[in-house]
């Protein structure tokens, strides 16, 4: 069938006729873009192609006899194969290629050897900021006014300064993933989360985790927990006595929030007034083609390269995302900088991504073996300080966060925390990725959602059947969130607590972003 369509337009085309292609690209593929591609004989090199994906595809899905995990894994090297010989990849057959050397006389090849030779003077010198140098933290990036409120060998706690003498009761204390730099939450004011928090009358405290060395080899899983967001809730209940906090995990970060959160609902502790997660998983069965990565052999090739390092490197975690999106992330950006000699202007969100952390031995060894192969969490077996916990004890609301073409937390897998929680719930599918989906500020242009509320009570539907009943709203879901955070909290305003408290040993400790967020 595939074949016979194929021929069938090359066959109109060969005689002169036009002809709706037969195949398109997916959504968000721009390797064929250029308007050229439609035009003889670029546009049977790219039907072709994109017919040789459809096949592939169908050949790779729910093979008879196959389990689900090798399937899928096939299904990925063959898009990692066509990937590689894709027309768009060949400067003879790229028709954008062609036009460039012809109206350059062939500079584009320099331009982009030269693109290429500082790319890798700048790796020999493990120079790794790319172009970022104009976007430094605490003076272009993470400048809202704040101090290190709370600090030990693991995080930092920053308090930010109020914009008004005036702010709700209930502060808000957020926790980034490890493996992210806290400050993507406050990039540039413009787009800064946390600034438009405080500005909306919010008093916000945020975890900056420590980059790991060596010396945080055996630093366990649940010490993230422990001795960051239950000693960063000590410090900021400390500072706001008799005040509920609202607890929100962004990413990994969000999924230790959930642990702390279903541990202390067990412990009844009830210092919580909700519980948001942003790009966050708490079930990982159908966590992605994250998980193609993902089982013992290479959890065992893992720990012995970690074993070594006492760490995994940021680097050698990379790879493994950019093979994900192999096309935006490799492909494409090969061919723009090093073919077409085009450089790609850095902005503060590719700067941050360029600002990347570490894993610790023991605690990546734990999380990927606990969470990710065994999935415990929700599947009854997940333990701390020797009991189970389950997140059906959660009663505070929650509030999560999804994002359309997220390839790390997949907005399905998020989704499935509807399955293993009964409070409250308001869900938000948000454009974007894992990462521009949540920096997602008003007045961006072209964002939508959804958003919609399950009830304690109310019966499952399925994210699919979710997603087809929910209107798309235009705008950014910040608007949402805050409102929603101002009707979980007291009615009214206090005066919001001092920055630190030293009769309390809250001393500010120098100005934020603090000292870790800086360390390499």
């Amino acid at each position: 069938m595939i074949s016979a369509r194929l021929a069938h337009y090359a066959t109109a085309r060969a005689l002169g006729q036009s002809a709706e292609p037969p195949f398109r690209p997916r959504v968000g593929d721009d390797r064929f873009a250029d308007v050229d591609w439609m035009s003889p004989p670029f546009d049977l090199l790219q039907q072709g192609h994109l017919a040789q994906e459809q096949w592939w595809e169908l050949a790779t899905h729910e093979v008879r006899g196959m389990s689900r995990r090798h399937a899928e894994r096939v299904a990925f090297l063959a898009r990692q194969m066509l990937d590689a010989v894709s027309p768009s990849n060949n400067c003879l057959l790229n028709p954008r290629i062609l036009h460039e050397a012809y109206g350059t006389l062939g500079q584009n090849f320099a331009r982009g050897f030269m693109n290429y030779i500082e790319d890798m003077s700048r790796y020999n010198a493990r120079d790794h900021n790319n172009g970022s140098e104009r976007f430094r933290v605490g003076q272009t990036l993470a400048i809202t006014p704040g101090q290190v409120i709370y600090r030990n060998d693991l995080m930092e706690v920053l308090q930010y300064a109020p914009s008004s003498d005036r702010a709700r009761a209930e502060p808000v204390l957020i926790i980034p993933a490890s493996i992210m730099k806290y400050y993507i939450l406050d990039l540039r004011p413009e787009n800064s989360l946390v600034k438009f928090l405080v500005d909306r009358g919010h008093t916000v405290f945020m975890v900056s985790w420590r980059n790991p060395t060596v010396d945080h080899r055996d630093l366990p899983f649940d010490d993230y927990r422990k001795r960051g967001v239950m000693a960063a809730l000590d410090a900021v209940t400390s500072l706001a006595p008799g005040k509920n906090v609202h607890l929100c995990g962004y990413c990994l970060g969000g999924t230790i929030a959930a642990i702390a959160a279903a541990t202390m609902a067990r412990d009844k502790d009830e210092r919580l007034a909700s519980l948001t997660l942003l790009a966050a998983q708490v079930d990982f069965s159908e966590a992605g083609e994250l998980m193609l990565f993902i089982d013992e052999s290479q959890i065992a090739f893992l720990e012995d390269l970690m074993w070594d390092q006492g760490f995994l490197d940021t680097h050698q975690m990379s790879g493994a995302f950019r093979a994900l999106r192999a096309n935006d992330l490799v492909w494409s950006k090969l061919i723009r900088e090093y073919v077409l000699g085009e450089r790609e202007t850095m902005n503060d969100l590719m700067a941050w991504n360029a600002d990347q952390t570490r894993m610790p031995y023991r605690m990546h060894s734990q999380y990927l073996r606990g969470l990710f192969l065994e999935n415990r969490l929700t599947a009854g077996r997940y333990a701390v300080e020797g009991r189970v916990i389950t997140l059906k004890d959660i009663r505070v609301p929650m509030f999560v966060v999804g994002t359309e073409k997220d390839h790390i937390a997949p907005w399905r897998s998020v989704y499935k925390t509807h399955l293993f929680t009964d409070t409250d719930l308001t869900f938000v599918l948000t454009k974007g990725g894992h990462n521009a989906g949540i920096v997602s500020e008003p007045g961006h242009p072209g964002r939508h959602y959804r958003i919609a509320t399950r009830r304690d009570g109310d019966g499952y539907v399925d994210p699919d059947s979710w997603a087809a009943q929910t209107a798309t709203k235009e705008g950014s879901w910040w608007l949402e969130w805050v409102a929603w955070l101002a009707d979980k909290s007291s009615a009214g305003l206090v005066a919001p607590p001092r920055l630190g408290n030293s009769v309390l040993n809250l001393t500010p400790l120098g100005p934020a972003p603090g000292t870790y967020v800086l360390e390499g």
